[in-house]
């Protein structure tokens, strides 16, 4: 099925920063969720099996991936995994829309990678509003020197942190979980994808390490440690890094 917006349904040229890849053999839910993403101003791929999903995105990665968990040619969570595995698909975010509402699935969703997990029936608002607030947390640009989350400002090049334009102090490894955690802001993670990522050569490191890093880092970056707005806990899976809870201060980073 070619690219379609809103404008027509005539092949375009992509603009990949709002192609969404819609995965469902459910054909009227596909069609109501590309008509309402359409009218939404996104491009739009639909697929009712998983067979050919990969390769196409590969060719040209949209910016998220709306997956039913059931589908032919192997089901929604394989499909997450190699999305998942893929280097070029790194920053796609991944929303499960499904049947279910099954606890242990959700968990297993968010343990692979998946961003959200929606129950059917979702209204056509709630899924334009869902697919919105995916795409706008992760809307810092993958090579600027400086990404801000609310009241924190963090450099990459120079591994240094702000908070409301005052610098705070982090050993190489606190930054190195920070920054993990904040490239995917709102992605949930385990403590094993976590220790795999930061500490790959990890042979006598647990992963209740990663707890420990995780305390750290709230005492130096929140406000309110025991009641954290940025690094998160999601119960039964691990952690998630959240932006844009308070208005990031430029009158005290200026001042700094």
């Amino acid at each position: 099925m070619p690219l379609t917006s809103a404008s027509g349904r005539r092949r375009l040229r992509v603009n990949a920063e709002s192609l969404v890849f819609v995965v469902d053999n459910d054909d009227k839910s596909a069609t109501l969720a590309c008509h309402c993403l359409r009218e939404s101003g996104y491009w739009t791929r639909s697929f009712d099996n998983a067979s050919s999903v990969i390769e196409e995105a590969l060719n040209i990665p949209p910016s998220l991936f709306l997956l039913e968990t059931a589908i032919p040619g192997g089901d929604g969570f394989e499909l997450c995994r190699r999305i998942r595995q893929a280097k070029q698909l790194a920053n796609s975010a991944v929303i499960f829309l499904t049947d279910k509402s099954n606890q242990a699935e959700r968990v297993s969703a968010f343990e692979i990678g998946g961003d959200v997990y929606i129950v059917k029936p979702v209204s056509p608002r709630e899924l334009v509003a869902t697919v919105r607030a995916v795409l706008r947390r992760s809307e810092q640009p993958a090579d600027s020197a400086v990404a801000r989350f609310g009241a924190i400002e963090i450099n990459w090049l120079s591994m240094s942190v702000r908070v409301n334009g005052e610098e705070v102090r982090l050993t190489s490894r606190e930054f190195r979980v920070l920054e993990y955690m904040a490239r995917h802001a709102s992605r949930c993670f385990s403590r094993k994808q976590i220790l795999a990522a930061v500490w790959p050569s990890r042979t006598h490191v647990s992963v209740r390490s990663v707890d420990v890093y995780m305390n750290r880092l709230r005492r130096k970056i929140e406000t309110d440690p025991d009641h954290p707005v940025y690094l998160k806990t999601v119960r039964s899976v691990g952690y998630r890094f959240e932006g844009s809870k308070e208005p990031f201060n430029r009158a005290k980073s200026a001042a700094a």
